[in-house]
């Protein structure tokens, strides 16, 4: 019980728990805004034939209720579109606003003792300490 209680009680795993239980209420929100919303939406651009989930074909004495399967495709359509819309974008926007940018990375070569990677313009390795010829860059 004790290694139980220790994965339990770990960060990862009380965050996980809150992030389901978050997501679980936020799809239950974004599938009634989709369904009270969109969905009539596409009633209009259609013609008003927007609820397709009464919608069968009858082959050979047998019922095939093909609308509950447009309806499902539309509406994971439409909540894709607005979770991209809703979440994901104005998330990117943040993260790149507020995200820390890496710097760029200086070239570098192989040390020709320990063949560890150094930069470029090194004239002594960080790891074997061996002296280095220092390259410079090829002028026009």
């Amino acid at each position: 019980m004790k290694g139980f209680r220790g994965f339990v009680l770990r960060g990862n795993v009380v965050d996980l728990a809150v992030g389901v239980v978050i997501g679980a209420a936020f799809s239950g929100v974004v599938t009634a805004l989709v369904r009270a919303f969109l969905t009539p939406l596409v009633g209009l651009a259609t013609g008003a034939v927007g609820d397709f989930s009464r919608r069968t074909l009858h082959l050979h004495g047998v019922e095939f209720p093909y609308g509950a399967f447009i309806d499902a495709v539309i509406t994971l359509l439409l909540t894709a579109l607005v979770l991209y819309f809703v979440v994901v974008l104005p998330f990117n926007k943040l993260h790149e606003r507020f995200a820390p940018h890496q710097d760029v990375q200086a070239p570098k070569r192989d040390c020709p003792e320990c063949l560890s990677a150094i930069p470029a313009q090194a004239s002594r390795c960080a790891f074997c300490t061996a002296e280095l010829v220092r390259t410079t860059p090829d002028l026009p």
